[in-house]
């Protein structure tokens, strides 16, 4: 039995790496890594002022995760293989 710890520890690196397959969703994956964490600070800073941005973003988001599931069913219908490799029923 893995204890406490061991798990928060899983979790975590697994939350590390679904967010790292955000910035590569987002065609980020090449952007200047200082560049990029100044650039989520500041965006965290202005959602906080601005609900309605939050919203906004919220909303283009969710879109983003619908259209890539319909590319993977679409794969899926098919018989491609997924290049990315990745685990298709973890989304967010």
């Amino acid at each position: 039995m893995q204890s406490a710890r061991t798990e928060d520890r899983k979790k975590d690196t697994r939350e590390k790496i679904q967010l790292g397959g955000l910035v590569v969703k987002a065609g980020l994956r090449e952007m200047n890594k200082a560049v990029l964490l100044g650039w989520l600070g500041e965006l965290a800073e202005r959602l906080k002022a601005d609900p309605a941005e939050w919203a906004r973003l919220e909303a283009i988001g969710k879109r983003g995760f619908e259209d890539g599931r319909q590319e993977d069913d679409a794969l899926d219908r098919t018989g491609s293989t997924d290049a990315g490799g990745g685990d298709r029923n973890e989304r967010d």
